[in-house]
């Protein structure tokens, strides 16, 4: 069991890091102190550095395999963190002010732009990466370590739903061609694509082929090792 200590050490420091940063008081006592700036990157450095501490941890602990690897998981990974990319830089390069990580104006419903394709893009893109690394890795420590990432993804979308509603009067008219349901506006014909995003998606390309490179050196094996 001491084996799995310092793992579940840093699970719990990270999650409880999340969980006090998240409460109102907290976070209205740090911005107050910090300003929201200052603040913004508080909690980024911090999130960053307890990441990689968890990361690391989860490579160190026993090793206790689930399934045996296969190369149509690399591919499917792979195809995952190019979508997670592209939803990463249309959020961030977009309007949506029905989630975080974007421009809040100017917001155009009949034109939502990233949010037609979901109404919380990082969040789903940071769900799609936990999905694509729990599935690459598949053993113990890894599924312990991505699976609630990716449920703390999906339960923070209905979190911020219930919020934007009391915060934001025109929630209803804002959102209704938005869908927590991933290209459900377009399947129903509640929103057509305008023009192409292409300065985003060529971001969201290129940091998708920069993590690749990157991540023997940063993380240590590399992605592309099972094809």
């Amino acid at each position: 069991m001491a084996e799995w200590s310092e793992f579940a050490g840093a699970m719990l420091v990270f999650i409880g890091s999340h969980a006090l940063t998240a409460r109102p008081a907290w976070k209205s006592a740090l911005v107050a102190r910090l300003g929201h700036a200052g603040f913004g990157l508080l909690y980024s450095a911090l999130s960053i550095g307890l990441l990689a501490w968890v990361i690391v941890a989860a490579g160190r602990a026993p090793f206790v395999p689930l399934w045996p690897p296969g190369r149509w998981q690399v591919w499917l990974a792979l195809g995952l963190m190019l979508a997670a990319s592209l939803l990463g830089a249309g959020a961030l390069g977009g309007v949506n002010p029905l989630s975080f990580g974007s421009r809040g104006a100017p917001f155009d419903p009949e034109h939502p732009g990233i949010a037609g394709i979901h109404r919380h893009p990082l969040l789903l893109a940071l769900a799609l990466w936990a999905l694509a690394h729990l599935i690459a890795n598949g053993d113990l420590a890894h599924v312990l370590l991505f699976g609630p990432m990716g449920v703390f993804a999906l339960l923070g979308m209905a979190a911020i739903d219930r919020r934007k509603r009391r915060t934001l009067p025109d929630w209803h008219r804002l959102a209704r061609n938005t869908s927590l349901i991933p290209l459900a506006p377009l399947l129903t014909g509640r929103w057509r694509p305008g023009r192409f995003a292409l300065p985003e998606a060529v971001a969201g390309v290129l940091v998708w082929a920069l993590l690749l490179w990157l991540h023997p050196m940063v993380i240590g094996p590399d992605p592309l090792a099972g094809l």
